[in-house]
Formats: C-alpha cells, sequence, structure tokens
C-alpha cells in the first residue's frame, strides 16, 4: 500500500554555479540530490546524477560526481533493483546516470523529451543510450498507487515532479521546480495573500502551485537544495 512507501534522499555530487548564473557577485556551490522511493510494487529513482559532459561544460559548472551505484549501495539497494525512472527534466545533471539502467522504463513528459532530442539542451550520449525505454507522459499520471507525476513547467516546459503518498502525508520530489526550500516560501505566501485579497500589486506565482497543494504536501524536497519545505503550522 501507499501508506508503506519511504523517500531517501541520495547525494550524487555538486557543481558550481557562475556568478552571472546566481543573480549576486560570488559563485555558488549547489548538491545535485536524487531520491529513492521504496514502494510496494518496487524502487523507484527520481533523477539519476551529473553526466558525463563535454570540456566547455566541466571548466564552466566544475562538478564533482559522485557514482550513482555508489549512492544506491548506501541506501542498501543495487542498480539493479531500480525498477522505474523518473527524470524531471533531461537536463546533464539530472539524467547522468541514466545509461546505467538501460531497459528500466524512463517517465518524462512528451514535450520534454521532444525538446531535448531537439538539440542545444543536453548530450545525445544521455538521452538514446543502448536499451534507453522512454514512457512518455503527456500530464499527470498515477504511476503506482498513491505515486503521482506532476507536470511543474518552468525551469523546462516539461519539467514534472513526484507526489508520494505517506501515512504521515504526502511528500513531494520537486526536482527543479523551484531551486530553493526558500522559493517556495515566496509562492506560497503570494498565494496566500492572493487568496485573501491583498490588493496588487503582488508577485505572481507558479500556476500549477495551487494543485500541488491540493496534495497536502507534508515535506517537500528538492534536487539543488538539502533543505525541506514543510508548510507553515495552523
Amino acid at each position: 500500500m501507499a501508506n508503506d512507501t519511504a523517500v531517501r534522499r541520495l547525494d550524487l555530487g555538486y557543481f558550481v554555479r557562475p556568478a552571472p548564473e546566481t543573480g549576486g557577485p560570488r559563485p555558488r556551490v549547489e548538491p545535485v540530490l536524487a531520491y529513492l522511493v521504496r514502494h510496494d510494487r518496487g524502487l523507484i529513482l527520481f533523477d539519476t546524477g551529473i553526466g558525463a559532459a563535454d570540456p566547455e561544460t566541466e571548466a564552466h559548472y566544475r562538478p564533482r560526481r559522485r557514482p550513482l551505484p555508489d549512492a544506491l549501495s548506501a541506501a542498501g539497494v543495487t542498480l539493479a533493483d531500480v525498477s522505474l525512472v523518473v527524470n524531471c527534466h533531461l537536463h546533464f545533471d539530472h539524467c547522468g546516470g541514466n545509461p546505467l539502467l538501460g531497459g528500466r522504463p524512463i517517465l518524462v513528459q512528451d514535450v520534454e523529451l521532444a525538446t531535448a532530442r531537439g538539440g542545444d539542451y543536453t548530450f545525445a550520449e544521455l538521452l538514446d543510450f543502448p536499451g534507453a525505454t522512454y514512457e512518455e507522459l503527456a500530464g499527470e499520471t498515477e504511476i503506482w498507487p498513491g505515486v503521482h507525476i506532476i507536470p511543474t513547467p518552468g525551469h523546462t516546459d516539461g519539467h514534472q515532479s513526484l507526489a508520494v503518498r505517506q501515512s504521515d502525508g504526502t511528500v513531494i520530489l520537486a526536482g527543479q521546480a523551484h531551486d530553493f526550500a526558500s522559493e517556495l516560501t515566496s509562492d506560497h505566501l503570494a498565494r496566500r495573500a492572493a487568496l485573501d485579497g491583498v490588493a496588487q500589486p503582488l508577485p505572481p506565482y507558479r500556476p500549477w502551485l495551487d494543485h500541488l497543494l491540493d496534495f497536502d504536501p507534508r515535506r517537500v524536497v528538492f534536487a539543488h537544495d538539502c533543505a525541506v519545505w514543510e508548510p507553515p503550522g495552523d
């Protein structure tokens, strides 16, 4: 049952975001996080880490990778134990371990896969490798009981998140729907102000946030932030 579902975070390394991309005067080191979802039907791996890149990208982001097999081993599982892969999107720092999982279904939004295959987006060897098996989705889907894929476009048009119902509430694996927990806090409060009838101007918030909050999340976790978002107390 979904109540037996558990979520574990995996550390897959980090990269250095250059100052021009941080909105400030300094570079920022960001983690690369994946999540292992244990369900009665098997194991779901949400994102797979940093893939091999060309010399220009390596110099730009200076990534340090933790091998996916090592991260899984620390969680007590192996590559062979993974039943499904879900990528929030297909940039190289989220799908890098996919080629190690040939033959396993990889669930992505159809628009995301089409964009990635269009070029100038990610690295071809991370997409159409031997054994690559995509299940293309067109919107929200309950993939297993209590496990929903939810489109959360913004960072990319085909970005998606995973809602996992647990006995103590729902956890959202948000990927890069927001870069940081603090950004979700800002969006949540902008929505609250709008619903409270506070006069404009107000900051906009992501249009899919209303539906995401319909899942009544108790925790939201991210791909590039170790912080965990929790709703304000009653």
